[in-house]
């Protein structure tokens, strides 16, 4: 009986890493698209100019919510306690809703919208965290 536990802990510890590093695959492609779109506009940006647009500018400022999520993932995974199977639960909950493009709904899928459409790369990343998110039921 342990050993069932000790064993679901851990795979529900590598459920969390594998989305926590999907998310963070994805929050790339987002930031380098944002980059660009941000470069055409006012010219070449160092990577260190890029962390603090990243941070502070308002062009940037939908990707915090990705940036949360990850947050929440980390904590869990370095908590004192256990993550339990509710919290890896609501974690997915919350990245399948975030990570719902659309049209019409607030700002971080307007954007995230549009940047599937022009963006192959955020495609691809998107299409690797839906798959995962869709294993995870």
């Amino acid at each position: 009986m342990a050993s069932n536990i000790l064993q679901q802990r851990i795979h529900q510890h590598q459920h969390l890493r594998d989305l926590r590093n999907k998310l963070l695959h994805l929050h790339k492609a987002l930031i380098e698209t944002e980059r660009i779109a941000y470069e055409q506009v006012s010219g070449r940006v160092s990577n260190r100019e890029l962390l603090q647009l990243v941070i502070n500018h308002e062009q940037f400022a939908w990707l915090h919510s990705i940036s949360e999520l990850v947050v929440q993932i980390d904590e869990s995974l370095v908590a004192d306690e256990p993550v339990s199977l509710e919290n890896v639960q609501n974690l997915i909950a919350n990245a399948r809703m975030l990570i719902s493009p659309s049209e019409v709904g607030n700002t971080f899928a307007r954007k995230y919208y549009a940047a599937l459409q022009r963006e192959p790369d955020v495609v691809l990343a998107h299409a690797d965290v839906s798959q995962f998110l869709a294993s995870k039921k």
